[in-house]
């Protein structure tokens, strides 16, 4: 499915100059093809802004060329902006009002970084809630990445998140446990995701809570649920979107908030990430940080652009699938009115007819 360069979001030309097909708003214009209206309500900070919406984006253009995406981009007040990420929102992102007036197709609501062990205090709790609780009633599907899933199921299925001992954090392998779910319709039976996250819900948390669980590993727990109806709403625990070097980034961050003294612990290993190879480059480096810090001096430059090459990426083909899954769902079922969640005769509460079986 092609994107639709319907605004002058610098996002589509770095896309496009990675090879992703992307339409002029003239050309897509001259093309009988359906379009789809696809909202993303990022939530990310300020330093993660540009490059979520690529990577979402990413996903959305990689599905099966049968329908042009238009991409509606809007965050929500809560959520604190300051300098370019600001004026970034300001010229290139609508408003939830916007959204609301003109509809969506289906909507992803991205994660955050967690600023408070009780989800409910999150400064943009209530504003996100009420974009859920919109989405539920007008948009035929949404879907969820991390700390919006633990808020969408514990607003619709009661079930709190906790918070695990350590940060649960690199690439780990995970098992299809639903395979007749069209969202997970031909893709391989065991795959792997990468996850970042301290909070965790669990497969049995979810499954009190009325949900279906779709993929899950025995090694990092819960990837992929839905909704009881299988459809209208989407929970992945994990992250398709993440870039080859996404978790390395994740890593040095970690590491040079020890190297400047923010925190006493030196970060480990993603799990499953590294090679042996970079494990030894990088253990290296620890022992001079650490020397160093110890001695007052200034660490050495992190060896980042060494890494990259060496880096493997074994998740996104997966990923892909079951982005391109979900949208021929959502171009089968929904109304070519984006006002409307559905076409005529799909039933809201049973769209995709699980619950007949």
């Amino acid at each position: 499915m092609p994107l639709v360069a319907n605004t002058q979001l610098p996002s589509f030309k770095r896309l496009r100059d990675e090879g992703q097909l992307v339409l002029d708003s003239d050309r897509a214009m001259n093309q009988y093809i359906r379009e789809l209206h696809i909202g993303i309500l990022n939530l990310m900070p300020d330093a993660a802004l540009q490059a979520t919406e690529r990577q979402f984006m990413r996903l959305l253009g990689s599905s099966n060329q049968i329908a042009q995406i238009y991409v509606h981009l809007f965050t929500l007040d809560g959520v604190a902006r300051q300098g370019s990420a600001a004026e970034h929102v300001a010229q290139h992102y609508e408003t939830f009002e916007d959204v609301q007036r003109d509809g969506l197709d289906a909507l992803l609501i991205t994660g955050a970084n967690p600023a408070s062990p009780d989800i409910s205090k999150e400064g943009f709790y209530q504003q996100m809630l009420d974009v859920m609780d919109w989405s539920l009633q007008n948009v035929s599907s949404t879907m969820c990445s991390c700390l919006a899933t633990h808020a969408a199921i514990k607003s619709f299925h009661g079930v709190e998140r906790s918070k695990l001992a350590t940060k649960r954090w690199g690439v780990y392998s995970h098992d299809v446990v639903m395979p007749n779910h069209p969202l997970v319709a031909h893709i391989n039976t065991r795959f792997d995701a990468p996850h970042s996250h301290v909070y965790d819900m669990t497969s049995d948390d979810l499954s009190v809570g009325g949900c279906m669980i779709l993929a899950n590993s025995k090694e990092a727990g819960l990837y992929l649920a839905t909704s009881a109806d299988g459809f209208r709403y989407i929970y992945c625990q994990g992250h398709p979107e993440y870039d080859i070097n996404s978790l390395l980034k994740e890593y040095k961050r970690e590491v040079l908030r020890f190297n400047e003294g923010v925190i006493e612990i030196y970060p480990p290993f993603p799990t499953h990430y590294f090679d042996v190879g970079i494990e030894r480059v990088l253990t290296h480096y620890k022992n001079d940080a650490v020397v160093a810090r110890d001695a007052g001096n200034p660490a050495p430059e992190f060896p980042e652009a060494m890494l990259v090459a060496n880096l493997h990426n074994t998740w996104s083909d997966t990923g892909r699938a079951i982005f391109n899954n979900w949208l021929g769902l959502v171009y089968q079922l929904t109304d070519k009115d984006r006002s409307k969640p559905f076409m005529d005769g799909v039933d809201a509460q049973d769209p995709l007819g699980l619950l007949q079986e």
